[in-house]
């Protein structure tokens, strides 16, 4: 089963698109909580060297309250994470999670609802980028 969505872009680079995505996750009411930077963390804590490689940890707040008033130990599962990765081919690829993916697990109807709903906006952020 594909857990991502992703797209792959050219001409561009992980610091020219991060605004890009952030202002599109916004379109769709989501705002960045974390941030991850890969190729730091791996050179600081392992000494080896990465291309640019970020993990940005999204929500949307409306959809987290539902989720969570349902099975509150599902924040064990949030934010959605969207990744902006420089390829070896100097392009850029946008990976989103599948929210109803990583939901389906959980076997709740309920929750495979707003999954569902949040999976379309994130496809949605791809789309305009």
């Amino acid at each position: 089963m594909k857990y991502y969505h992703s797209k792959t872009l050219t001409n561009t680079s992980v610091l020219a698109l991060r605004p890009k995505v952030e202002a599109a996750l916004k379109e769709e009411g989501f705002g960045v909580l974390t941030e991850i930077d890969i190729q730091a963390t791996m050179k600081k804590k392992l000494g080896k060297d990465y291309l640019p490689h970020l993990i940005l940890g999204a929500c949307n707040p409306v959809y987290a309250d539902k989720v969570l008033s349902i099975a509150p130990q599902i924040s064990t599962m949030l934010p959605c994470n969207v990744t902006l990765r420089e390829l070896e081919d100097g392009g850029v690829e946008i990976s989103i999670i599948d929210p109803l993916a990583a939901m389906g697990v959980v076997g709740n109807p309920d929750l495979e609802v707003h999954a569902s709903e949040v999976n379309e906006k994130l496809k949605k952020v791809l789309e305009v980028i």
